[in-house]
């Protein structure tokens, strides 16, 4: 393919894009196939001879859509919600034109120095505080990673090694292998379990905090296991407090933790992978009182924020304690410029080396959007989550199971869990919308996330019927089958 015709087949591809996502709610949000239905569809081998952009063309509606699950249904509901945007996606076309892979500055100096201006924009619209900026000289700043499970894996990771020095210094008899042995990170029972993997890469041990009966995690809960754990000749480094969390959005205390972590010499991080997107709206900004505390705080603006994946904001207040965990300074990677102190290499700041021009996505959509229209963007969610907590209640088979703050709802049919099992079976068979469940405590609970971008009060109110009225059909034939027996 040469440019000439690269112009004609990537302005096909634009209106396919725009076909597909235009017309999406047209095709059923879950596909129909059985594991292992794509093998037979294709050769097993790649062609020797090459093949026409035509024969590509016509198998993706014949192999690949046959097996998609549609994100951006609006009758998807699964999970939380994944961004898009016609402006990320131009700006993702960019990225891969420019195709750089920007490790250092002098690797492409505009895929560095964007990315730290949009993180200073984006911590400006959530009112972060001052010292996670980077500013012209600040000591902290901002950095895409791939996800929030790559950001708790950082932050982790640079909390090992500062708590390993900071002990060592204070008593040099200790080995880097006696100290590791003693440290334990915390997060609460209701953390995501990206947590407890970067405990597992870390190869440190991880210990659950017990949440309240609004599943968050208070301070006293945090200061009792510390307690415990300091008296048997522990050593406590890390807590991972979750705004947001994912089986029912509910927010750690962080005005009772931070304090206490501070006090304890203990790494605090944030997990707002969905939540904080919300916090671009001043009504919902008194949810991240007590990031002041923190150590490091991360959102994932691919969930909510219309940035496609992967897109995930990071902000420390140190920008040291990552390159001082990461540093390595091989002569291939070394340019004249790294000790200006204008200048970042982002690849101290994450696990892989190369990095794709990620703050492009960011540009487009932010300036393209305004504040104001990505403001509109989230409270439509959050009055649409209102209207289905609204439906459920008027039903008295149903109950909700937390608190709606943002765009998640949590319910169930009153009963039991093998009940609310089957609902969930007959609603996902029927694929006319697609949900997840959790767990809170011992109750089976099913999880109504907003999600698509396109998504109206009307699909809201379709969900809503189909599920009331799968309800009624299960509620008959589960009395039958409960009486006969």
């Amino acid at each position: 393919m040469d440019a000439a015709e690269f112009r004609k087949r990537g302005k096909e591809m634009v209106d396919y894009i725009a076909d597909y996502l235009e017309k999406i709610e047209k095709r059923q949000v879950f596909p129909d196939v059985e594991p292992g239905y794509l093998r037979p569809l294709i050769p097993d081998c790649a062609p020797q001879k090459p093949e026409s952009f035509e024969d590509v063309f016509k198998d993706i509606e014949k192999i690949i859509m046959p097996g998609v699950t549609h994100w951006h249904s609006p009758y998807f509901f699964a999970y939380f919600p994944a961004a898009s945007s016609f402006p990320a996606l131009l700006a993702d076309m960019l990225c891969g034109g420019i195709g750089c892979v920007g490790f250092s500055w002098a690797a492409s100096p505009a895929c560095t120095e964007l990315e730290t201006v949009m993180l200073d924009w984006l911590g400006k619209m959530i009112n972060l505080p001052e010292e996670f900026l980077a500013g012209e000289d600040g000591q902290g700043g901002g950095v895409i990673q791939g996800s929030a499970s790559e950001a708790t894996l950082i932050s982790l990771l640079a909390a090992r090694t500062k708590t390993i020095r900071r002990v060592q210094s204070e008593k040099p008899e200790l080995t880097e292998a006696d100290i590791m042995g003693r440290l334990v990170a915390y997060a609460s029972d209701q953390a995501h379990s990206s947590v407890e993997r970067a405990a597992l890469i870390g190869a440190v041990k991880i210990k659950n905090v017990s949440s309240d009966d609004t599943f968050s995690v208070c301070g006293s809960a945090l200061k009792k296991v510390l307690d415990e754990d300091k008296a048997a000749g522990l050593i406590p480094f890390f807590f991972c407090a979750t705004l947001g969390t994912t089986p029912c959005c509910s927010f750690d205390k962080l005005l009772e933790l931070g304090p206490l972590c501070n006090k304890e010499n203990i790494w605090m991080h944030i997990d707002a992978a969905y939540a904080g997107s919300a916090f671009i709206c001043p009504e919902f900004r008194h949810l991240l009182n007590g990031v002041e505390f923190a150590d490091s705080f991360n959102f994932n603006p691919h969930k909510w924020l219309l940035v496609n994946f992967d897109c995930s904001a990071m902000w420390v207040k140190k920008r040291s304690d990552l390159t001082g965990a990461f540093k390595l300074e091989p002569l291939y990677l070394q340019h004249h410029h790294q000790e200006s102190g204008l200048v970042t290499d982002y690849r101290h700041w994450q696990i892989p080396l190369g990095r794709r021009f990620r703050s492009l996505k960011l540009w487009f959509v932010l300036r393209m959007y305004g504040v104001m229209g990505l403001q509109e963007h989230i409270r439509k969610h959050v009055r649409l989550a209102h209207q289905f907590e609204h439906l459920v209640l008027q039903d008295e088979r149903f109950e909700i199971c937390a608190e709606v703050v943002l765009g998640l709802v949590c319910f169930r049919l009153k009963g039991s869990n093998e009940l609310n099992m089957a609902l969930l079976k007959s609603i996902n068979e029927a694929k006319k919308i697609h949900l997840v469940p959790c767990h809170l405590r011992e109750k089976f609970v099913l999880r109504f996330a907003i999600c698509s971008r396109t998504v109206e009060s009307t699909h809201v109110k379709f969900a809503w019927q189909h599920i009331s009225q799968l309800a009624t059909d299960l509620l008959k034939t589960w009395e039958q089958s409960h009486h006969q027996q």
